[in-house]
């Protein structure tokens, strides 16, 4: 089992979106410009994630899933689940209406309809995100991928009539994927599952096994993460209510269940920490220090402060991560976050 060294910072995945991109997701609707140019300005705001990861030291970055949203209102949704949806023949097409929190019965995510078999053939993009990334960064890049709970769990099946069976073939589809991403050279892969706390006991439990079949049989080298959270979506009087709660923050926290995952760490919110004792066994637990519900930027010492409270914790076995991706923050506002992770770090290991 890889382990990175004692308090190696990441992100979680996503960040900060430009606000100018819902504008020029207007404008290509309006014929005003055409999809090749939003495509321009994913790329150009990727190669800005990379480097204001890089400006910031942090250790294993990402290309801020840039490339994985059209606008910034609801991005998690559009970017977790509608950029794969539309990679994936059997839920391809028009959407449904889907109520995703019961924090507010009102908040509804256009959801897919699976009408045919999910196969493991399709190529989701993974490889080539990789490479375009690696193209320009200097440190180790790791990819994102969302996890097969949540690809099935907000889509109506008029085909399996079987959500486990229909959980199962997409984690077939991911675990071709990944594969792919190996062979090209990739170290490091993260799988996102937020919907872990609302689902029910024997869900996540199947949801755990199928996530141990996604990732069976890489090699040894290869770092797996999953990020578990409960829907740090956005922040500030303009986000449709997202405002003060945790989309997914509703019953038991399965701790007991997600530590049956054969990965090489864990991505969590700091304050979920506690969990997490007595089950981590010898894996890495990434310490979400930073807020990303919270406009303001915390210091070094304060993000040092949250993972020290878990005493229990090993140094050897602590990541330092954010609660959630950046995507909904100001770009100086994310900046500062990442630059705290790594004075944090400096703090932490007692260096000069």
């Amino acid at each position: 089992m890889p382990q990175y060294a004692k308090f190696t910072t990441t992100v979680v995945g996503a960040h900060s979106v430009p606000r100018w991109y819902e504008a020029l997701d207007r404008m290509i609707t309006l014929g005003q410009l055409s999809t090749g140019d939003l495509e321009d300005a994913q790329f150009r705001a990727t190669q800005a994630a990379i480097l204001e990861q890089e400006i910031a030291g942090i250790d294993i970055i990402t290309g801020g899933e840039m490339h994985r949203r059209t606008h910034n209102r609801h991005s998690p949704p559009n970017a977790m689940l509608n950029h794969f949806w539309r990679k994936i023949p059997a839920l391809q097409g028009e959407t449904r209406p889907m109520p995703i929190s019961k924090h507010d019965p009102n908040v509804f995510h256009p959801a897919a309809i699976c009408r045919g078999p999910i196969t493991d053939s399709t190529d989701l993009g993974l490889v080539e995100e990789f490479r375009t990334v690696s193209t320009f960064a200097r440190k180790p890049v790791k990819v994102t991928m969302t996890g097969p709970h949540l690809l099935a769990a907000v889509v109506y099946d008029e085909y399996y009539h079987d959500f486990q069976r229909m959980m199962m073939d997409l984690g077939k589809l991911l675990h071709q994927n990944f594969k792919w991403l190996a062979e090209a050279g990739c170290k490091h892969i993260q799988i996102d599952e937020p919907y872990f706390t609302v689902a029910d006991e024997d869900q996540v439990g199947a949801a755990v096994d199928v996530i141990n079949l996604a990732i069976e049989g890489l090699p040894d080298d290869v770092h797996v993460l999953v990020h578990i959270c409960q829907g740090n979506y956005a922040v500030g009087a303009d986000y449709d209510g997202q405002i003060g709660h945790r989309y997914f923050d509703t019953g038991r926290y399965k701790a007991d269940l997600i530590c049956k995952i054969e990965c090489d760490a864990y991505l969590i919110e700091h304050d979920m920490t506690g969990y997490y004792e007595g089950l981590l066994g010898n894996k890495q637990l990434g310490v979400g220090a930073v807020d990303v519900q919270s406009p303001n930027v915390e210091t070094g010492e304060l993000v040092a402060d949250r993972i020290r409270a878990h005493r229990w914790l090993a140094p050897e076995q602590t990541i330092i991560t954010s609660s959630c991706g950046f995507n909904h923050l100001p770009r100086h506002i994310a900046l500062g976050k990442l630059r705290a992770m790594t004075e944090a770090k400096v703090i932490l290991r007692g260096e000069p």
